[in-house]
């Protein structure tokens, strides 16, 4: 009889650590793949900004993306990471009140020497995690690249972009979003898809940068009017719209922390990054009808086809703070009015003198605003972190996020921005603008066929 009680045991603990080892590889793969899917969100800027470009500028636009990706991955292992763990409760370096913040702990688990920081065979989820957040960084970077097309110079725009996704991004998320962050903790701030944290940072920070960079040439009249200028492929720019929304779904993805792991909330059920409950399902209704009220809200508003890709961007924006609370028709009611007020904010600013050639302060600054004044309008009252007797979300908390990172945002863009004009480093020639920036800094020819039209395609 012992002996079998002992078989049965000896089993049990067999399929356990089974068990644990398959939950442990399917985490690991869930966080792996957010990565790839993230990766076509940047596949998407890179042909919605070649296509909004004239064809002289298509490859300059181009390879200012694909380069600002590049350098933002090794800032973000030396300093980007550390950055998140050590700051969540501000600038003190304290450890808060879950323990997983601090100078001590960033330390531990952060440095480029750190066993967390490389191939250490025990460690199933600090790379993956990394890798999440490097995209989340470099998406920033994004954001920031369409609104100054055709004019900035390469070396300005990579030192903008570098600040913005390892330095002014990731410190408004160690503020926001971390269960430590004294946004959260002291304010009830909820942000669970980031729409303040990475799309209202990024488009305030683009905000302050456009308005050093000044506009494009012929973009205004003598009587401060605007003009229309076209980028030369418009199929490209919404092929790239609707890239970036399908990467938008590993985006997200990497807002959830799934349960069963060490490192997770529980055993139970999926939690935002604050430990709060929510659902993949709960996700996925609103992911769609928040796009699908948004391109709805811009076409009733525009018919014009840029702003109703735009609008199905935008209108996931809208919800992303709060798309673990809403029910499914708030969601896409949200993404409507957040889309119907887009293209007029976009014309607010023009109106200013301000050239956002694409429309990133529109699209992600003033809707990631909206985006948290909506879950403080909304969803006041739930829960803002784990556990019993904790803070609750509350409109006040939200309005305070939208301040913090407005001027988070805004006000590094603005002054290095500045900086780099008075130094000469913001924006290329007159002459370098008008000849086009391809024919000036890029060895190759986006349309070859167009320049030597005496060629036929057999030749």
């Amino acid at each position: 009889m012992e002996q079998d009680l002992a078989s049965l045991a000896a089993a049990v603990a067999e399929l356990k650590g089974s068990v644990a080892a398959t939950n442990g590889t399917f985490s690991e793969t869930f966080y792996f793949l957010t990565i790839p899917l993230m990766v076509l969100i940047h596949a998407g800027f890179l042909a919605y900004e070649m296509g909004a470009s004239r064809s002289k500028n298509a490859l300059a636009s181009g390879i200012k993306n694909i380069l600002a990706f590049a350098l933002i991955v090794p800032f973000f292992y030396f300093i980007g990471w550390w950055i998140y763990w050590a700051f969540p409760t501000g600038l003190s370096l304290s450890e808060g009140a879950m323990g997983i913040s601090g100078l001590a702990y960033a330390n531990d688990v952060a440095l480029p020497w750190s066993q967390y920081m490389g191939p250490n065979l025990d460690d199933r989820s600090s790379g993956v995690f990394w890798g999440a957040f490097v995209l989340f960084a470099a998406t920033t970077a994004s954001i920031l690249s369409g609104g100054v097309i055709e004019r900035i110079k390469l070396t300005g725009f990579v030192v903008l972009a570098i600040v913005l996704g390892s330095f002014v991004w990731i410190l408004a998320a160690a503020w926001g979003w971390h269960a430590d962050g004294w946004l959260v903790t002291k304010f009830g701030y909820h942000d669970f898809g980031a729409a303040g944290v990475v799309h209202m940072i990024a488009g305030f920070f683009s905000l302050g940068v456009i308005i050093n960079l000044g506009p494009r040439i012929g973009k205004f009249n003598a009587d401060g009017s605007a003009n229309n200028i076209p980028g030369h492929s418009m199929p490209m720019t919404l092929i790239g719209l609707m890239l970036i929304i399908a990467g938008f779904w590993g985006f997200l993805m990497g807002c959830v922390i799934v349960p069963g792991e060490a490192w997770s909330w529980g055993t139970e059920i999926e939690a935002t990054i604050y430990g709060t409950p929510m659902t993949i399902s709960g996700m996925t209704f609103n992911t769609l009808m928040g796009f699908s009220g948004g391109i709805v809200g811009a076409w009733m508003i525009t018919r014009d086809p840029f702003w109703m890709m735009s609008g199905a961007l935008g209108g996931i924006i809208s919800c992303a703070a709060g798309l673990d609370l809403w029910y499914p028709p708030m969601a896409f009611a949200i993404g409507f009015i957040g889309a119907v007020a887009m293209p007029f904010v976009a014309s607010f600013i023009e109106k200013r003198g301000i050239d956002d050639a694409v429309g990133a302060f529109a699209v992600h600054g003033f809707l990631g605003m909206w985006g948290l004044l909506a879950v403080g309008i909304a969803a006041q009252g739930y829960p803002a972190l784990f556990g019993e007797d904790v803070i609750e979300t509350s409109f006040m908390g939200q309005l305070v996020g939208v301040v913090v990172m407005g001027a988070l945002g805004f006000v590094p863009g603005y002054v290095i921005s500045w900086l780099l004009k008075v130094t000469g480093q913001l924006r290329v020639p007159k002459e370098a603008e008008l000849l086009g920036l391809d024919a000036v800094k890029v060895p190759a020819s986006a349309y070859p066929e167009a320049i030597h039209p005496s060629v036929s395609p057999a030749e």
